[in-house]
């Protein structure tokens, strides 16, 4: 896929949000048009796929840590707002992994790198990070690293 192709899907739902009406979607597709137009600004060029789902990557992060602070604050209405918005951007990243396909991913980086404890935390999560970029969310992968370095592996 060539760059710039998730901004111009995002253009073309975002015509369709207008026709429908769809007042959710309208902003979260402007505001996601607007991170890669920054970013491109930033870049000084045309951005890559990989850029791209970086971008949505990074602002699927903020929208789950901003369900937690207000589900924190007793704030559901504002909770609500948040998962939907969030599900909005998951639709232009790739398909997620699933738990399963997490362990046995993790367990499989650290058999190969020889990761022993949590001080090898960073060996596991680079790799992980690197080789499913979009496709994982890190605060979970975080989580299954942890337990499996500190012996929860079978």
């Amino acid at each position: 896929m060539a760059g710039n192709e998730i901004t111009a899907k995002l253009r073309e739902d975002l015509k369709a949000a207008m026709k429908e009406k769809d007042k959710l979607r309208l902003s979260t597709l402007r505001m996601l048009i607007s991170e890669m137009k920054n970013a491109q600004l930033a870049e000084r060029d045309e951005l890559s796929e990989e850029k791209e789902l970086s971008i949505l990557t990074s602002y699927a992060k903020k929208r789950r840590e901003s369900i937690r602070g207000y589900e924190q604050g007793g704030r559901e209405d504002l909770v609500e707002s948040e998962r939907k918005e969030l599900e909005i951007v998951m639709t232009y990243l790739p398909e997620q992994m699933g738990e399963d396909e997490i362990k046995a991913e993790v367990e499989s980086i650290i058999s190969e790198t020889g990761a022993s404890g949590p001080e090898d935390m960073g060996k596991v999560m680079g790799q992980m990070m690197a080789k499913f970029k979009g496709r994982v969310d890190g605060g979970v992968v975080k989580a299954i690293a942890i337990e499996q370095l500190r012996g929860g592996r079978e």
